[in-house]
């Protein structure tokens, strides 16, 4: 379904290779990194790298420093849990392209790693000026992508770079693309898609293109607040976007045109405060009052939506059923990671929360593909292309 160049179909030996990584690891308040997955998942195509003697260019942003130089947005702490994963040494000198960075790669040796500082230090690259996509690609011979959680932005280490510089993906977006097409092109049926979080504006173009080929629709969290409003019903003060209404409706109408059930909540878990320690009762979504505020999918619903997964053949999940935040409001989300991992079927997990469940319930290996990507994954559901893969698939044009 995706033509394009991938690292096999270049000769490495001695080449320079920028290698466009995402390394956006989560830190805490001390800046050590709480979370090495996304170095984890890099590594393949670095070994690859290494061992066919290319010299590595390393490039990632972290945080989002607003375009100048602070040290907490330093990428020192990824570079040395990249010599801890690889164990062996690693060049970095705190800078991005200048004289003595360009002097330090020129001298590496074939098989050596050198790792930029964070692009995000030059406002250049969220603009994607001209000036420092020329600046990347002066110190490389060839650019790879394997960020496949920013293939969707249009920055000058995604797109600008890869128009400058013989260009091709790395393993984990070339796995990516794979797993994506499985759901994309011909899935099998069966085919349930479980949607949850806040706002239904950001899924209105994977609604209306997974109504396609979809077999049936679940919706949950606030969203499905919404749809609810359409139906009729009584939300008290749960969080819903009144102005979406008639979206959902135009949704639902389409559903039923084409006879793709869309699943909604039948029973909530209702607090009267935002809080993670508020008091809360399980209420049918008929008898919600004007001071509820819905937190979480009731048990009759996650019944409802776990009988429904049990049929699927392949599954899609983005997005937490509830407050997933508060401990006392996680038990639909984590309640759907358990109903997802039990089933046969292809499944994909895409989305900060709902990853985010999947790793809290010890479930990771029971699914097909867990997404690195929330924003890229969201926008090839939408149907949409990602401008760093078209550039790509264009051989660089």
């Amino acid at each position: 379904m995706f033509e394009k160049l991938t690292l096999k179909d270049y000769e490495l030996k001695g080449k320079k290779v920028l290698l466009r990584v995402d390394f956006n690891v989560p830190l805490n308040e001390k800046g050590n990194i709480t979370s090495t997955k996304r170095i984890v998942e890099a590594l393949p195509t670095i070994k690859y790298l290494v061992e066919n003697k290319a010299k590595v260019i390393l490039c990632s942003h972290l945080g989002r420093p607003e375009g100048i130089s602070d040290p907490k947005f330093s990428l020192k702490p990824v570079v040395d849990e990249l010599r801890r994963q690889l164990n062996m040494p690693i060049l970095f000198n705190g800078k991005l392209v200048c004289f003595e960075t360009k002097r330090l790669i020129d001298n590496m040796n074939d098989g050596e790693i050198f790792v930029l500082e964070n692009l995000r230090f030059d406002p250049g690259e969220e603009q994607n000026t001209p000036n420092f996509a020329k600046k990347l690609a002066s110190v490389a011979d060839i650019y790879c992508n394997d960020a496949f959680g920013t293939m969707h932005r249009e920055h000058a280490s995604t797109v600008g770079v890869a128009k400058l510089l013989p260009n091709c993906i790395g393993f984990l977006v070339e796995k990516e693309l794979s797993m994506f097409s499985k759901i994309l092109k011909k899935p099998k049926k069966p085919f349930v898609v479980v949607l949850g979080g806040a706002k239904i504006k950001d899924k209105i173009g994977i609604i209306n293109n997974l109504l396609n080929i979809a077999s049936s629709i679940i919706v949950g969290g606030a969203m499905a607040n919404t749809f609810l409003l359409a139906k009729g019903k009584k939300l008290g003060k749960s969080k819903a976007e009144p102005d979406k209404v008639e979206i959902a409706k135009m949704l639902m109408e389409k559903a039923a045109k084409q006879k793709v059930p869309i699943l909604l909540p039948d029973d909530l878990v209702v607090a009267y405060e935002f809080n993670f320690l508020a008091n809360s009762v399980i209420m049918p979504v008929d008898n919600l009052t004007q001071s509820d505020i819905a937190m979480d999918i009731g048990p009759k619903t996650i019944h409802k939506f776990s009988q429904e997964i049990k049929r699927a053949a392949t599954i899609f999940w983005n997005g937490p059923m509830g407050v997933f935040e508060f401990e006392k409001f996680a038990t639909g989300t984590e309640e759907m990671a358990k109903a997802i991992s039990k089933s046969m079927a292809f499944k994909v997990v895409g989305g900060g929360d709902s990853v985010s469940a999947v790793e809290k319930t010890g479930l990771t290996s029971k699914f097909d593909h867990i997404s690195t990507g929330g924003g890229a994954a969201l926008k090839l559901l939408e149907g949409n292309g990602l401008p760093a893969l078209d550039v790509i698939m264009n051989k660089g044009a």
